[in-house]
């Protein structure tokens, strides 16, 4: 989805409005809304969660026909019936980071469990809760308020609102332990679970995260199919930090749709590490809108599929502002018959001066039947600036795994080292030495992905 000034959400008497015939336009669309639509209540979030329904209401689900979407393909998705549940059993495996042991929020199907979950030891002030302990920091100031409340996975996720998990920083605290965010995905049948995380970081406050997304049973368990469809709001006030880690490995038969939605003011500085190892379709919308001048933007991405997976990275920048600085490096390693795509977008206006944007696609085919599509694109009026983009997709050199066999390595052993050191440029960007070495292991152990 392109960010640009979109349209507020409609209120109740603009979406009232539409003519009846749009209403209920995709019957899929429309079973899944009433599926993950919570009881009414009364107050702010009620409006919230109503105004996006009527929107959802009004919408239908991308196809391959539209332009943001011709290489992913949903119809797998429509073929599934899923259902919403909010319990968890006892089997949940849960992996704690010795970093953040005692920094975690645990949700299950998109609902908090405060019995693995553990906070002690915060800075004062620091608040990282669900939603209920939260309500009196004024959260609906931010709450679904982030560009791109239209995309019809996003309105989807705020009309069945049912729990958030907050992280709130306030002015000038620097939180110097890591924050982990765990949603789990469990259930013996198909299921939809909607995570919502909102992180407000005050002006002068720094902050690292960790938000993970799995099944039940582990990070590098393949079983179960589930469909989850995360919202992620970031806002980020004038000279913060944020350092946020993204991990996607859901299972191979799993559904995953992922927004995250960033709000930079002016002197802030932002830092995203995605990575995507897992899921039959996973897609992840990045979406940074600056509102001040002289901020500092690093995207990092890796994708790692194989199999019959299809991993697509949608990334968006607005550089509205002068002397505004990004870095995008988003490599993918591809294996099998899998697909991966990534389209970047990065929009410098005439008022964006003096702006100094830069993004690579790196992507490393491992198969013959593997497949890459890559776009990455500059919208630029301003004159005077400095901006690159590029990609490039290469297979592993036989000179090189030459070398390493002349070297007594063995070719297997070759290509595996080879994969490593492509994916380390990124996992190494990772602050969290555990979670980095654990990443690691994960794409060690992708052997299938070499196959051809």
């Amino acid at each position: 989805m392109t960010i640009q000034v979109s349209p507020s959400p409609l209120p109740n008497s603009s979406a009232a409005s539409l003519t009846a015939t749009l209403l209920d336009r995709d019957a899929y669309l429309t079973e899944l809304l009433n599926r993950v639509t919570v009881s009414k209540s009364e107050g702010w979030l009620q409006e919230v969660r109503d105004r996006a329904a009527n929107w959802v209401r009004h919408s239908v689900l991308p196809t391959t026909r539209d332009e943001e979407w011709r290489f992913t393909d949903l119809s797998a998705l429509r073929q599934v019936k899923f259902n919403v549940e909010t319990r968890h059993g006892a089997s949940l495996q849960l992996d704690i980071l010795p970093e953040a042991a005692n920094s975690r929020l645990v949700f299950v199907n998109g609902t908090y469990v405060p019995e693995l979950s553990a906070i002690a030891g915060l800075p004062n002030g620091v608040v990282v809760s669900n939603l209920d302990a939260a309500s009196q920091l004024g959260v609906q100031k931010y709450l679904a308020q982030a560009e791109g409340a239209l995309d019809v996975f996003t309105a989807l996720n705020t009309a069945g609102i049912n729990d958030v998990a907050v992280v709130w920083v306030p002015k000038n605290v620097v939180v110097e332990t890591p924050i982990h965010l765990v949603f789990i995905a469990a259930g013996e049948e198909p299921i939809i679970s909607q995570p919502r995380c909102l992180v407000v970081a005050e002006s002068g406050s720094q902050v690292s995260l960790v938000e993970e997304y799995r099944n039940r049973r582990g990070a590098e368990n393949a079983e179960g199919v589930y469909f989850t469809n995360a919202v992620t709001e970031i806002w980020i006030e004038d000279n913060a930090q944020v350092n946020h880690t993204r991990v996607e490995w859901d299972s191979r038969e799993g559904f995953h749709v992922g927004k995250t939605a960033v709000t930079q003011g002016r002197f802030s500085r932002y830092t995203c590490n995605a990575i995507s190892l897992g899921g039959r379709v996973a897609r992840h919308n990045l979406e940074i809108l600056q509102t001040g001048e002289q901020t500092e933007t690093t995207l990092n991405g890796l994708t790692v599929i194989g199999g019959n997976q299809l991993a697509d990275t949608h990334s968006a920048i607005a550089l509205n502002y002068p002397y505004g600085t990004s870095r995008q490096l988003h490599k993918t390693i591809v294996g099998d018959r899998a697909h991966a795509v990534f389209n970047g977008k990065v929009f410098v206006p005439k008022l964006a001066q003096l702006t100094d944007a830069a993004q690579l696609n790196r992507n490393l085919l491992l198969s013959s039947k593997a497949r890459v599509d890559t776009k990455p694109q500059l919208e630029i009026t301003a004159d005077n600036v400095k901006c690159a983009h590029g990609a490039t997709v290469s297979q592993l050199e036989d000179d090189e795994i030459f070398y390493l066999q002349s070297r007594g390595i063995d070719e297997e052993s070759a290509r595996n080292l080879l994969v490593h050191a492509f994916a380390a440029e990124i996992i190494n960007q990772v602050p969290v030495p555990s979670l980095c070495e654990k990443l690691t292991q994960t794409v060690n152990s992708y052997q299938s992905i070499t196959n051809d």
